[in-house]
């Protein structure tokens, strides 16, 4: 499915069931493209590991590490990058971050909005794998390390995507974060920031299980772009204006 196809269709999660989700997910034109990836990795990954002198272990090391790992990056993304102010301070990223970010704060059902952009996943996923696997195994943990990390993001958006959709799982985990992350959408923002985990915010003290252990925050929809930050720094705003006059 071509990617203008796709983003022409309306997607409302408090509209679909789990097999429209599922048909969706799998329509979405990134999640071809990074399943596509995943088997050239792991076919790169094969063909290097052919002539790695190294232990076997070191390989494994790099597919663990980078599990290991990959809480702590959703975490500090979305904590810090996501919910920072800094992006819609520059007219060179305010549509960025409004785009990543802000759009889904803005309407949580809106699956079009909800999945990551391609420009910002990809080199995110590089990012934080690349050390892994040259620190682990050299160049042959490179493309291990990549493939898992491509795994799971997929994983992280089809979790995200149904702790949005309005089915209540079965599951007492994905029950469980599912909870846990639309607390932060509708009570408050300023914590439960893990979406397929709750680890990192019990670390870093930001966990909270019921709304009487936080108040109300008013800025869980405009993430605090709003008054004099909205006057001052006016790029996301008028991006949104544009938007709606569009539709």
């Amino acid at each position: 499915m071509l990617t203008g196809q796709w983003y022409q269709q309306k997607y409302h999660l408090d509209r679909m069931n789990l097999r429209e989700l599922l048909w969706a997910y799998l329509a979405y034109p990134g999640i071809q493209i990074y399943f596509v990836l995943l088997v050239g990795s792991c076919v790169l990954a094969f063909l290097l590991s052919s002539s790695f002198s190294g232990s076997p272990w070191r390989l494994g090391a790099s597919i663990l590490g980078t599990l290991l790992a990959y809480p702590f990056v959703e975490y500090g993304v979305h904590r810090f990058l996501l919910h920072g102010r800094f992006l819609y301070r520059s007219p060179w990223t305010a549509a960025l971050w409004k785009r990543i970010h802000y759009d889904h704060h803005q309407d949580p059902n809106d699956l079009r909005v909800l999945f990551g952009a391609l420009s910002t996943t990809l080199p995110t996923i590089v990012i934080a794998t690349l050390p892994i696997g040259i620190a682990t195994a050299g160049w042959p943990g490179v493309p291990l390390s990549f493939a898992t990390g491509l795994g799971c993001f997929m994983v992280y958006e089809l979790c995200h995507c149904m702790q949005h959709l309005r089915v209540t799982p079965k599951n007492t985990f994905l029950r469980g974060i599912k909870r846990h992350h639309l607390l932060h959408h509708f009570h408050n923002e300023q914590g439960n920031f893990g979406i397929t985990s709750r680890i990192c915010d019990r670390i870093f003290g930001t966990l909270y299980r019921r709304p009487e252990d936080v108040p109300l925050s008013t800025t869980v929809s405009n993430l605090g772009y709003v008054d004099q930050e909205r006057l001052q720094y006016p790029w996301v705003a008028q991006l949104s204006e544009e938007t709606h006059e569009a539709h």
